[in-house]
């Protein structure tokens, strides 16, 4: 939801969105796949070539028609076709990236495979059969703020498809996955969901990030159901961890290749302190929800007013200063009570 500075031109910002196909090394291509009315733009799939199993994709994009038609026009571009394709590794349970992995193997009989970390939650959506995120209303009226969930529970209009939210055939723990001479790591990095998952690929310096390090924007936080009590804390040590790993090329979801994954990740680690200084700041002397402190802080990086954002922003604005305030108590920094089921957080003295 927040971005903090970074020096990309703007026109840079747009063009990697563009329909087909980019090489972004010896058979590895970037493809660009549509989200309709979606802020992002677009998210993008790897195909990685040159294998014996055929076709590896790194995400699976949402299943539209707009979306598989880029696909397929994507790989006829490259000299290849949808039928080639025998494996959609993706990297955590959102639809434009999940999705898509289904229909392929209902179509095609691609296998896929997710993080393991992502089963509740898979459970969970058979269990509701909704496509309300229900984790953050319930995080919307734990901080107070009951008349917004309404209107963002408003929007959603009972067209949930059971049959894109089927299992995967392999669940992902961290591992190495070979296909020919090519070996991934599985690098789980919860926060964004629990289950994300990245795909290392040592050998080419090339770091499939997913949702968890993004070029340009900060990825919202516990955006699923049956999300751990601190998805913050776990989203910062994720971003620790990949301080550990060799420093490698940035092949993100939404947004273009990035030259460093050590850069980037300074940048969001940076990001957060900020963000949690800012939080504290607003939070003052007073007992507050979350709700009360998102209205006053800025959101994106052009600090736009809470009360100018649409009522889905809002939602992502509230549940990111409840994370950020969860931090700051794990942290001593700040108290945090309950009553009648709304959360409220005052700054620790002494």
């Amino acid at each position: 939801m927040t971005t903090p500075t970074t020096r990309t031109p703007r026109f840079d910002r747009g063009r990697w969105a563009q329909a087909g196909p980019e090489t972004v090394g010896p058979g590895v291509h970037r493809i660009p796949l549509p989200l309709p009315d979606d802020g992002l733009r677009a998210v993008n799939v790897y195909a990685l070539e040159g294998l014996t199993e055929g076709l590896v994709l790194i995400d699976g994009g949402w299943s539209i028609p707009e979306s598989r038609k880029a696909l397929d026009d994507a790989l006829a571009r490259l000299g290849h076709d949808l039928g080639e394709i025998s494996h959609v590794l993706v990297t955590h349970i959102h639809r434009d990236h999940y999705t898509q992995a289904v229909e392929l193997r209902r179509l095609l009989g691609s296998r896929v495979y997710l993080g393991a970390g992502e089963r509740r939650g898979l459970e969970l959506l058979g269990e509701l059969r909704t496509d309300e995120p229900v984790g953050s209303l319930e995080t919307l009226r734990r901080a107070g703020a009951h008349e917004l969930a309404e209107r963002v529970a408003a929007k959603y209009h009972g067209d949930f498809d059971p049959a894109v939210w089927e299992a995967p055939d392999r669940w992902l723990h961290a591992e190495e996955l070979r296909f020919g001479d090519t070996r991934l790591t599985v690098v789980p990095t919860p926060g964004h969901t629990q289950g994300h998952v990245v795909y290392l690929d040592q050998a080419r310096g090339l770091l499939f990030s997913g949702d968890h390090v993004l070029p340009h924007i900060t990825p919202s936080i516990g955006f699923e159901l049956g999300g751990p009590a601190l998805p913050l804390g776990d989203y910062l040590a994720s971003l620790q961890l990949m301080t550990t790993l060799a420093d490698a090329r940035l092949l993100p979801a939404h947004g273009p290749v990035g030259d460093s994954m050590h850069a980037r990740v300074g940048e969001l680690l940076a990001h957060h302190d900020d963000r949690l200084a800012e939080t504290l700041a607003a939070l003052g002397d007073r007992t507050r929800t979350a709700y009360e402190v998102a209205g006053e802080l800025g959101w994106t990086r052009r600090k736009v007013p809470f009360a100018d954002l649409g009522a889905f922003d809002q939602m992502l604005a509230v549940n990111e200063t409840a994370a950020h305030l969860d931090v700051l108590a794990a942290r001593g920094r700040a108290r945090r009570t309950q009553a009648d089921g709304v959360n409220s957080y005052a700054a620790a003295t002494g």
